[in-house]
């Protein structure tokens, strides 16, 4: 909020010609490395549908976990906007394997078949468990060995970094991605997102596909500068590690009284309740019900959730034992 204070001072050339967008450039080459090129925009769906229609062609398809963002919880927007076919495999945990990616390539080749044209991950996965720069890089091995595109949906990339102890750079640059999504909202940002292209030839078009994806903000200085402030002083890190601290928080108070489906790796715990304390936390909190057959939820936190919060929601949980 202060960087957009600071940048609402006096005028400035509109679409991003100004110096608080090229601040925010300087910035994303200074965490992903020189060949890096960044766009701010409004939203992530914006960003990964913008992203991915970098990389493809009209009869190609994305590889992807069922889970995925962009399959799950983006209305089909990669589908409808893009007229890609998501090619989705299921997993335990939301982590896409090689063997799942070599499994798809039987298609290439194949008329009667989407070509298999990116890998899309999720960083961290809608399950809350990570990858790390190994698990990335792997799958960038076995995609760019067969021709294709390493796409990372990073809605919560700083969360990642911080709970590996890693550099934005490391899980994406250093380990095989070509582009990504930037999550700056998630992370404390109001309506500011990136996309990031780390493959050079893959740029040049993305000025079109972002005025087409309705991303282009003509008073863009104001989503720049708040980009910029998340990634100077690492402001990203300490807001991800707080809302890392708040999950493991909340996991560690209700150890012993309700299991977890998934571990705590990232900003996200997903208790497994009984049927009757579900549906007694219903009238009391406001939560996701991830998995009903099996009364899984998920509580996310986030770079302002207090220890109250957390103690408070420890409290409800354990008194429905």
């Amino acid at each position: 909020m202060a960087a957009i204070v600071a940048a609402n001072v006096g005028d400035a050339v509109a679409y991003g010609a100004d110096r608080w967008t090229r601040e925010m450039e300087d910035a994303f080459r200074e965490a992903f490395g020189e060949q890096a090129t960044a766009y701010a925009m409004f939203n992530g769906s914006g960003a990964n549908v913008v992203g991915l229609g970098l990389m493809l062609r009209a009869f190609d398809g994305v590889i992807c976990a069922a889970s995925a963002h962009i399959n799950g919880h983006e209305a089909g927007a990669a589908e409808r906007v893009l007229g890609t076919k998501l090619l989705t495999v299921e997993t335990d945990d939301g982590k896409l394997r090689p063997e799942h990616v070599l499994g798809q390539l039987e298609a290439l080749g194949n008329e009667h078949h989407s070509q298999p044209r990116v890998v899309s991950i999720s960083q961290v996965t809608e399950c809350g468990t990570l990858y790390t720069a190994d698990e990335v890089a792997a799958l960038g091995e076995v995609a760019h060995a067969h021709g294709l595109y390493l796409h990372m949906d990073g809605a919560r990339l700083a969360n990642a970094a911080a709970e590996a102890g890693s550099s934005l750079r490391a899980l994406t640059t250093d380990a095989g991605v070509d582009v990504l999504s930037f999550g700056g909202t998630k992370n404390g940002a109001l309506a500011a997102e990136a996309l990031v292209i780390l493959r050079p030839e893959l740029d040049p078009a993305a000025l079109f596909l972002r005025k087409q994806g309705m991303q282009l903000a003509s008073k863009m200085r104001f989503v720049a500068a708040q980009l910029t402030a998340l990634l100077q002083n690492d402001l990203w890190h300490r807001n991800a590690v707080h809302a890392n601290a708040m999950a493991h928080r909340l996991a560690d108070g209700i150890a012993g009284v309700w299991p977890l489906r998934y571990p705590v790796q990232s900003n996200a715990v997903f208790p497994i309740l009984t049927e009757k304390a579900l549906t007694e936390l219903q009238t009391r909190q406001l939560f996701s019900i991830w998995h009903r057959p099996t009364s899984v939820i998920r509580l996310v936190t986030s770079f302002d959730t207090t220890p109250d919060d957390v103690d408070t929601l420890i409290t409800d949980l354990l008194s429905l034992r």
